[in-house]
């Protein structure tokens, strides 16, 4: 499993903005310069993570992005799945259908849900002011 470039460079802006004061705003061209993004592309994700309600956007000379919520209300499995959609480490962990060996007991499917299961886990409890904290 590997999650989609789209999906890094959202959590990077991401991790940006949490390192903001609160209430303070960033230009996209800032964000993109300092995190390494193309700018087209961090349009694109801006615009997805402001329709998930993570961060708030306002154009003009005194404009930028914000975040939304307090940056330890926010979770890096939401971001991601905001991106991606649900996290999947086979596609027998989403839905059984379509995979002839779940019927025969398969001895793999146990182990793909308890890695997801603790992956998932993992993202859903490291939220932003976590890693911010740690950097």
């Amino acid at each position: 499993m590997q999650i989609t470039r789209q999906a890094d460079y959202a959590l990077r802006a991401m991790m940006f903005l949490a390192r903001l004061e609160p209430k303070e705003r960033a230009a996209t061209s800032r964000i993109a310069e300092e995190q390494q993004i193309p700018p087209s592309f961090l349009a694109k994700i801006i615009s997805q993570l402001s329709i998930a309600g993570f961060i708030h956007t306002s154009r003009g000379a005194r404009g930028g992005v914000s975040l939304a919520r307090p940056a330890s209300e926010i979770s890096i499995l939401e971001v991601v799945e905001a991106i991606d959609g649900p996290i999947a480490v086979n596609e027998c962990t989403l839905s059984q259908v379509g995979c002839p060996f779940v019927k025969a007991n398969c001895p793999l499917h146990e182990i793909w849900c308890d890695v997801q299961k603790e992956l998932v886990d993992r993202l859903k409890n490291t939220n932003f002011a976590q890693i911010v904290a740690k950097s």
